[in-house]
């Protein structure tokens, strides 16, 4: 039975996953993408997509609960100063999870986390939302104007 398992433990203790998600979190801040097991990626969303929703309001509260799980000065302030102001309008889902089939040596699922503002390739097709939206009572009908009539024919 599985009750009250709520993450994937990874085979590992306690520290060791921990410090293994820190790094990998600093090494997605800083490269932006990074190739891993499924597994771990999954494990990794979970542990970094919180971390961004915190950078996006940058008080020095944010700033130490970060620093407190990723403990890298560099990933922090990268975070803080560039990543937010690409994430900022987003309201959640800042990552991306791609697989890329089986490695070869043990067949383990492998898969690119990436961070999803920051894939240039993938968002160039995507055209820019309208902000505007069709009512719902009488849609288009309702909103074109009423046609004129000239008095042309009576002065004639």
């Amino acid at each position: 039975m599985r009750h009250g398992k709520k993450f994937n433990h990874l085979g590992r203790q306690t520290a060791h996953r921990k410090a293994m998600l820190a790094n990998m979190a600093c090494s997605l801040i800083e490269h932006k993408r990074i190739n891993t097991t499924v597994a771990k990626a999954k494990a990794l969303k979970q542990f970094v997509e919180p971390m961004l929703t915190k950078s996006k309001v940058d008080t020095t509260h944010n700033r130490r609960i970060v620093m407190s799980r990723l403990r890298q000065k560099d990933a922090v302030t990268e975070l803080f100063r560039d990543v937010a102001v690409k994430i900022a309008d987003r309201p959640g889902g800042y990552t991306r999870i791609i697989k890329l089939g089986n490695r070869l040596g043990d067949n383990a699922d492998m898969a690119m986390i990436e961070l999803v503002d920051y894939n240039e390739i993938y968002n160039a097709g995507k055209k820019e939302k309208k902000t505007t939206r069709r009512s719902r009572r009488g849609g288009s009908k309702a909103t074109t104007p009423p046609v004129e009539t000239t008095a042309t024919n009576e002065e004639e």
